[in-house]
């Protein structure tokens, strides 16, 4: 079913490779990335204001603390940061070598720890990881196999959670244990047809990138090159489709005081330049209203 939804701009200063928002349950702000213009960026809807901070390499995403810092993974490893002073801390070594691999997708689970997936540049093999980062401050490699981590998500009980390669087109389910943060029983979720050489994007449906679960348990997923954000239901059925002004939507978040905010980051990096003068948004942050809200995201205890 194909979603009405009035899709407008939150932040119409065009990022490159836009990414990771994150509602910070604390501060009622939204933060996300630049990857690819080595910032992160604090966006204030009540004001409308946007801070940003800027770093000598790549930073994919964040997560909130209670104690008003937030941890950053970054192309040189994971690192707490403080946005009134400036100050960085290192928390972890990249596990990885970084002329061909970095940091991804990032989310918190149910029970405080940070988990975050990387890409393996050259694409093949697929040499890509996920790592989980606990309260201890002790990074450990938990899952493998896949080109671009992405996805991250769990399900409202927290039993399930959500993990995808983007470059196989496919988001699989997991059984997921919160008291011992173990991740099992791996299966495809939704597998989306792969893209077939020379054929015209507006014919591609796109492929999964970043996710988001509502109360409902159902997963939003922003298709990259597909123009479209989805909504599936737990058993991956297609619920709603919404059609973006841009090729590249990266991914959702739920935010405002309600969580029925949908906020979405893009991206405009080496797209062409006849598709970029023909989306102009695109890089911006996009929103739009639904009617069931979203979970909140969660603080890392570390």
């Amino acid at each position: 079913m194909s979603g009405l939804y009035d899709v407008t701009v939150a932040v119409d200063q065009a990022a490159l490779l836009g990414e990771a928002p994150m509602w910070h349950p604390l501060e009622q702000a939204l933060y996300y990335c630049d990857i690819a213009g080595h910032k992160l960026h604090r966006f204030d809807p009540a004001t409308r204001s946007l801070d940003s901070w800027a770093f000598e390499t790549d930073v994919s995403c964040c997560a909130a603390t209670a104690s008003g810092r937030l941890v950053l993974a970054m192309r040189d490893g994971l690192w707490c940061f403080d946005p009134r002073t400036g100050q960085r801390e290192r928390l972890a070594e990249a596990p990885y070598d970084p002329a061909q691999e970095r940091f991804n997708d990032g989310k918190v689970d149910p029970a405080g720890r940070w988990w975050i997936g990387t890409i393996y540049e050259p694409r093949k093999p697929p040499l890509a990881a996920l790592y989980r980062l606990d309260a201890e401050r002790r990074l450990t490699r938990q899952g493998e196999g896949v080109t671009v981590s992405n996805g991250l998500a769990w399900s409202p009980d927290g039993r399930r959670m959500y993990w995808s390669d983007t470059t196989s087109h496919t988001i699989f389910a997991l059984d997921f244990d919160v008291a011992t943060g173990e991740a099992s029983g791996r299966r495809v979720f939704k597998s989306f047809e792969l893209k077939r050489e020379g054929q015209p994007l507006d014919s591609y449906g796109g492929r999964p990138d970043g996710g988001a679960v509502d109360v409902e348990g159902n997963y939003w997923v922003a298709m990259f090159e597909g123009s479209r954000l989805l909504q599936l239901s737990p058993a991956g059925e297609v619920l709603r489709e919404v059609t973006l002004p841009v090729r590249c939507p990266t991914m959702p978040a739920f935010g405002g005081a309600d969580l029925k905010t949908l906020y979405l980051t893009t991206s405009r990096e080496k797209r062409p330049a006849d598709e970029l003068a023909a989306q102009p948004l695109a890089g911006c942050v996009l929103q739009l209203r639904v009617e069931v809200p979203g979970l909140p995201a969660q603080l890392y205890l570390g």
